[in-house]
């Protein structure tokens, strides 16, 4: 799948620009705070529609603007499309796909992927674990679109449940609708439990050998954890409810008295090890950086092998913080699909990837 071109209108900080891409690398320069990135959050944005950095619509629009439109022309499956974005200050986005109005972002999303790699993905290692489950939700969202539906519901149910949880001593009536509000948490967790599993049996070992070749010989290992009553995540989701009803009836009490939800798919991990040790704990700089883009370089192979064709990789000044054996090898896995790589001026990657550069400044494109 490839963008051909984007035409931005009232995003972040581009008035009005548009640009035409190379089918293969193309590389962003300019200086800090141009809009480098800015380009990359409305790829992104076109390719899944949410952002990466924003939590409503109303943080991507331009100062001072009421409205944003986001246009872009490229090819997927074999087809070529037309994607258009419209945000508003006040009132619902318009989507649109080949002048179809798309109700859901979901079914705007579901026409090109994305596979995004900036600096704060270096927390995938040594961070918390939310950071772990956002990667796996990105990514399944792409490739399974009624994951992205279970995970809204989910989120849904976890915030009415909280609130009951936290409310119900002040509002007793709310104490009743706490079981209705188990099962179908339960249920929603189900779902994601085990497609979870499902995208980390792929993630691990693709992860583990492109590691390996990329450190020189480390091993790295990526396991997927969940709630302890459930001993194998792969079983159907049926029998994963009944072990999540379990865990929850064993834990009503100690949810009641703390005020907080303690079961669901909101507590998984990835246990990532390098060399048998605990990543998160033991891992320097450098390992938790090439294992993390270990893990990105596997999501594009995930990608290709469930759609039959790569996602748009974008790199966000990432290639700045490695070696030039290490950009070299980044630089050497990403052929056949089309990337996107933000550096500043006075870098050398320009030169070295031989693709199109597109300079940024002051939130306009030259090419």
């Amino acid at each position: 799948m490839y963008l051909d071109r984007v035409e931005l209108r009232g995003f972040r900080n581009y008035t009005l620009s548009e640009a035409e891409f190379s089918r293969e690398i193309n590389v962003i320069s300019g200086r800090n705070a141009q809009g480098k990135t800015n380009l990359l959050e409305a790829i992104y944005v076109l390719c899944t529609g949410k952002s990466f950095r924003a939590r409503s619509d109303r943080e991507l629009l331009g100062f001072d603007r009421d409205e944003s439109r986001l246009y872009a022309e490229g090819s997927s499956g074999g087809r070529e499309h037309k994607i258009e974005l419209c945000l508003y200050r006040g009132r619902r986005r318009e989507m649109l796909v080949n002048g179809v109005k798309q109700k859901t972002a979901q079914a705007f999303s579901g026409f090109f992927s994305a596979v995004l790699f900036c600096p704060e993905d270096l927390e995938l290692i040594r961070g918390g674990a939310s950071g772990r489950r956002r990667l796996m939700d990105n990514c399944i969202s792409q490739l399974r679109p009624r994951y992205a539906a279970a995970l809204n519901e989910f989120n849904r149910v976890y915030e009415g449940k909280t609130r009951i949880l936290k409310d119900y001593e002040e509002k007793p009536s709310l104490l009743p609708l706490l079981d209705e509000y188990d099962y179908r948490l339960a249920q929603m967790s189900a779902e994601l439990i085990h497609l979870r599993s499902l995208f980390v049996d792929g993630l691990a070992p693709e992860s583990e050998k492109i590691h390996a070749e990329f450190s020189g010989g480390e091993e790295l290992s990526i396991k997927y954890t969940t709630i302890k009553t459930i001993d194998d995540p792969r079983r159907p989701v049926n029998e994963l409810l009944t072990m999540i009803l379990d865990h929850q009836q064993s834990h009503r009490q100690a949810e009641l008295a703390s005020g907080l939800c303690l079961t669901g798919a909101h507590k998984d991990d990835l246990e990532i090890e390098i060399n048998g040790a605990p990543a998160r704990a033991f891992a320097s700089q450098g390992q938790a950086r090439t294992a993390a883009l270990s893990i990105k370089l596997a999501e594009l192979e995930l990608h290709k092998k469930s759609r039959g064709e790569y996602p748009l990789l974008l790199l966000d000044d990432v290639l700045s913080e490695l070696d030039a054996t290490r950009q070299d090898f980044i630089l050497n896995r990403i052929g056949g699909g089309q990337v996107f790589i933000t550096c500043c001026e006075d870098e050398k990657i320009a030169a070295r990837t031989g693709g199109k550069v597109l300079s940024v400044e002051n939130g306009t494109i030259f090419s």
